[in-house]
């Protein structure tokens, strides 16, 4: 399946080194750039793409309310990356609130972009895990604010044992074998999961679990 990319950033030479990386792979095309969130969602209209490479900080419109306004307004939306120069980037964490499925640096070499691409796109495991648990740690501190679980949200015992593992990086296939399940009866625990939790996809789930304490970060 060829994955159609719009890259954002309000650097020319970003936008064009990451045009030439990916473009180079067989299954990955950009289809479309931006140079502030302001353009995105005309962009994103007219392609289509499947995938937004999202610099966050930018003179007009920034990487957060661009991706909420993509998420808000396109149904299917398209998953979004957030490339970033800081690591523990508050643009980047609220980004991920938002609704971001991911995170890159820019300094991240070549053939990890490729896979991170792929990796939302495919949305069945959760992008660089530990960076998501460092960031969520930076901002929310070892001891969530209200550890009150995530019981209002009426989890079963086996969807919270599937959002452990989510928060733990593993693929929907890895969970399966973990918990000796099927991979279809994992695919409808995850979906569970996002519904209750009210998450576009895994990121927004785990920092939900995160934030609530469910998944200790000390």
């Amino acid at each position: 399946m060829n994955l159609s990319v719009v890259v954002v950033d309000d650097e020319p030479l970003i936008r064009s080194g990451l045009r030439a990386i990916i473009n180079a792979e067989p299954d990955l095309t950009v289809v479309g750039e931006a140079g502030d969130g302001a353009e995105v969602l005309p962009v994103v209209r007219r392609t289509g793409a499947d995938v937004v490479l999202m610099d966050v900080r930018m003179p007009a419109v920034d990487g957060i309310q661009a991706t909420r306004l993509l998420l808000d307004s396109l149904d299917p939306a398209p998953r979004v990356l957030v490339v970033t120069t800081f690591e523990n980037d508050d643009y980047v964490y609220e980004a991920l609130r938002a609704g971001a499925s991911g995170f890159l640096l820019k300094r991240t070499p070549p053939d990890d972009i490729i896979a991170a691409i792929r990796t939302v796109a495919g949305s069945e495991s959760l992008l660089f895990p530990e960076a998501i648990r460092a960031l969520a740690l930076a901002h929310v501190g070892a001891q969530p604010s209200r550890p009150t679980g995530l019981d209002e949200y009426q989890l079963t015992e086996r969807e919270q044992e599937v959002l452990r593992l989510m928060a733990r990086g593993l693929s929907n296939a890895e969970i399966a074998e973990e918990l000796i399940l099927g991979l279809q009866t994992v695919k409808t625990h995850v979906a569970n999961v996002l519904a209750k939790l009210n998450a576009r996809d895994r990121t927004q789930a785990v920092i939900r679990a995160y934030e609530s304490g469910f998944v200790p970060l000390g």
